[in-house]
């Protein structure tokens, strides 16, 4: 499993070395999109708005607009010198809660934890420790560049990190639109929803749920491969150097001017001979 972070998580005088894991991913679908004419795929390039330039990765500064127009350019030194200084700092969990206390709509990305060399003991314990207190650790770790909240908890036989947002990025309920603000509904309404939630109601059994609309996509996919319906993107033609080409005429025509030493050569034009021969008289 590849490891995407590395460092220590503390928790008191306890300091366990881990890694860092993605345990999910994204099994979406990429689906390309091509040019409907020859089915060759589009390019996105980046050009500048006011120079319609085409820009190389060296070209391009990162900065942040602080009003309409107005930036703060930052360096990738300065950026890099900030995201160190934080990354090497070992991860602290401040606080332990009662999971229920966290909605789940501060959950953002999960990830495995595994010991790293010398950390097993250690992991161990803090593993053990969280079953029995039945608590989560609430730490802070920097992930790519972004300072992220996060919970350490067990999932089955292994301590999870769970990045969850902070609360000003969990926008304000009261801010959706058309929320009735009290329930108009009746008893018997109320008694027959209630009825129809408690027969649905079952043990949560992920494995029984699926991707439907991405495996009939597959299938759709997989049907049109077989049947031949494919189609094969044009390869690019050299462009033809059009000033190279200019360049050559021009050079061409030039040749056949007349420099300012040399004279113009006349015109010879043989002049029919007109009138009538006379001969002499003896």
């Amino acid at each position: 499993m590849h490891t995407m972070w590395k460092g220590s998580i503390s928790f008191g005088l306890v300091n366990i070395p881990i890694k860092l894991h993605t345990a999910t991913e994204d099994k979406d679908i990429k689906l390309r999109t091509l040019h409907k004419k020859c089915h060759s795929p589009v390019k996105y390039e980046k050009v500048c708005s006011v120079c319609e330039e085409e820009l190389n990765p060296d070209d391009i500064v990162k900065a942040y607009e602080y009003t309409k127009g107005k930036f703060v350019v930052l360096e990738d030194d300065e950026l890099e010198n900030l995201r160190k200084e934080n990354e090497e700092k070992a991860v602290e969990i401040m606080d332990f809660v009662s999971i229920e206390e966290i909605d789940p709509i501060y959950y953002n990305r999960s990830y495995f934890m595994s010991p790293n060399e010398g950390g097993t003991k250690a992991y161990s314990l803090l593993r053990k420790a969280l079953e029995q207190s039945q608590k989560v650790g609430i730490a802070k770790i920097i992930i790519r560049a972004k300072e992220q909240l996060a919970l350490v908890r067990v999932y089955e036989n292994t301590l999870v990190m769970e990045t969850i947002h902070f609360p000003d990025e969990v926008r304000n309920s009261v801010d959706v639109p058309n929320v009735p603000v009290e329930d108009k509904v009746t008893e018997k309404e109320l008694e027959t929803a209630i009825m129809l939630i408690n027969q649905l109601t079952t043990t949560f059994e992920p494995e029984k749920y699926t991707d439907e609309y991405r495996t009939a996509l597959l299938e759709l996919i997989e049907s049109k491969r077989t049947g031949k319906e494919t189609v094969t993107a044009k390869e690019k033609q050299p462009a033809a150097n059009v000033t190279d080409l200019m360049a050559a005429l021009q050079a061409s025509i030039d040749r056949t001017k007349p420099t300012a030493t040399e004279k113009p050569k006349k015109e010879t034009t043989k002049r029919k001979k007109t009138g009538t021969k006379v001969k002499k008289q003896a």
